[in-house]
């Protein structure tokens, strides 16, 4: 059984079980989108994770199916009300809840959803419950944080390169991080593997946000799935925009800082200028090389948990086609 294969399955056994746990009932306007958010499919990561890394510590993906959905359900609670913030369109190529029902609509069963993610987690034994709550309580706040800091810096010009890797961190890696951990602890891995796991994912999550922010401007557009240049015509302070300021002689600092000032009605020449000062000033260079460094201490957090070298492949496999983004 391939790698993919095995993904496929994970994913099919969370699909099935999401939608017995999640029967509409009344009223139809709260549970409805919920319904639908999670309808809209996605990759499954964390949820897959969640399975994944139970098996991997020997125990039962039937009882990491409500951790799973927790983790699932919260993340979708965070992108409807994310969708809000942003006033998002479309999500995954469809109508965002707030769209397609009304804003209230979207707080409230955003609302909701939050707390059915830690409804999920009161059929664990009392010991684990407290342990999973705690974890996911911690995870919940970093994810607000991370978002929080992701709404400052629009209108900050200070931000700094720790600054923006903590709010990658915490609005992106975090929840990859907990949600195989609590895989860990459901299948009762010693804390020191349970603690290594989380770094796995954690670093694994923050290589691939870099990522994102590199294919953002320098994807192919066939692959990435996203519009390319994105990012710069939404003058976003990415990785790359930072370390371009960092490194860039002082004219091509003026002119990045005056780019991502404007709208022009010409954004394919804007998009040109600041790919030009992206690469001209090493910027892209040391993206790739944060990415591989992040990439490398996920391997390393790997290779310190105690579990058979072809679980560990499994996992590094999975790291791998994440970030060939095969996934």
């Amino acid at each position: 059984m391939s790698d993919i294969d095995i993904i496929s399955k994970y994913r099919e056994q969370f699909v099935t079980h999401l939608n017995e746990r999640t029967e509409l009932t009344e009223p139809k306007n709260l549970y409805q989108p919920v319904q639908y958010i999670l309808g809209l499919g996605g990759k499954r990561l964390r949820p897959i994770l969640t399975l994944m890394t139970a098996e991997v510590f020997g125990g039962k993906v039937e009882e990491a199916l409500d951790a799973a959905l927790a983790v699932e359900m919260f993340h979708n609670f965070s992108l409807v009300h994310d969708d809000i913030m942003d006033d998002a369109p479309l999500r995954r190529g469809k109508t965002t809840v707030h769209e397609k029902w009304d804003i209230n609509t979207g707080i409230l069963s955003g609302d909701a959803m939050l707390i059915l993610s830690y409804q999920f987690l009161e059929s664990y034994p009392a010991e684990k419950y407290v342990e999973l709550t705690k974890l996911f309580s911690k995870t919940a706040l970093e994810v607000c944080e991370g978002q929080q800091y992701d709404v400052d810096f629009e209108t900050r010009d200070d931000v700094t390169i720790p600054e923006y890797l903590k709010m990658i961190e915490y609005k992106t890696s975090v929840l990859v991080a907990a949600a195989m951990k609590m895989g860990a602890i459901i299948a009762d891995a010693p804390q020191k593997d349970a603690d290594a796991i989380y770094e796995f994912g954690r670093n694994l999550g923050i290589a691939f946000q870099l990522q994102d922010d590199y294919l953002d401007a320098f994807g192919d557009p066939k692959t990435f799935g996203k519009q390319v240049g994105g990012d710069i015509l939404e003058n976003k302070k990415t990785y790359l925009y930072l370390k371009a300021l960092q490194m860039a002689s002082k004219d091509d600092q003026e002119g990045l800082l005056h780019l991502y000032s404007i709208k022009p009605q010409d954004s394919a020449t804007k998009v040109d200028a600041v790919k030009t000062i992206f690469k001209e000033s090493g910027a892209v260079e040391e993206t790739r090389k944060a990415i591989q460094s992040y990439t490398q201490k996920a391997y390393e957090a790997l290779s310190q948990i105690e579990i058979s070298e072809k679980n560990k492949t499994l996992l590094r496999q999975f790291g791998d086609n994440l970030m060939e983004r095969t996934v």
